[in-house]
């Protein structure tokens, strides 16, 4: 970085990468639950493993963000994972250790990993 420009290029491109409304129809959205009950029971960890998880393998068409309370607060960490063309899908109790399942199964073979699932609890 030798110029002012130099960093505004920089404060453009971030922006752009976190900037929601910026991502294509064909992107994946993850995620995770950031309210306080959350964080209690450990989303921190989880999003930052999706987060290297998500960079390890290069994937541009994916991002990461966070939200407030889902509602679930019983089931927490909870991700839900927004992929174009396809329902939402609520993980629930997550750790950092199940995102490199999920990123490889779900992310990126487009195969839901069923029992980190609501749905698995609500059988």
């Amino acid at each position: 970085m030798k110029s002012l420009a130099d960093l505004e290029a920089i404060r453009q491109k971030t922006f752009n990468k976190v900037n929601l409304r910026n991502e294509s129809k064909d992107d994946t959205r993850i995620v995770v639950g950031m309210a306080t009950c959350g964080i209690a029971a450990g989303a921190r960890p989880v999003m930052q493993a999706f987060v290297e998880e998500i960079n390890k393998r290069n994937l541009s068409d994916v991002y990461v963000s966070q939200t407030g309370c889902v509602g679930l607060c019983k089931y927490e960490p909870i991700v839900e994972v927004y992929a174009a063309g396809k329902e939402k899908v609520t993980y629930i109790k997550v750790s950092p250790e199940k995102v490199a399942k999920i990123v490889s199964e779900h992310i990126v073979n487009g195969k839901v990993v069923d029992e980190y699932t609501i749905g698995a609890v609500e059988k």
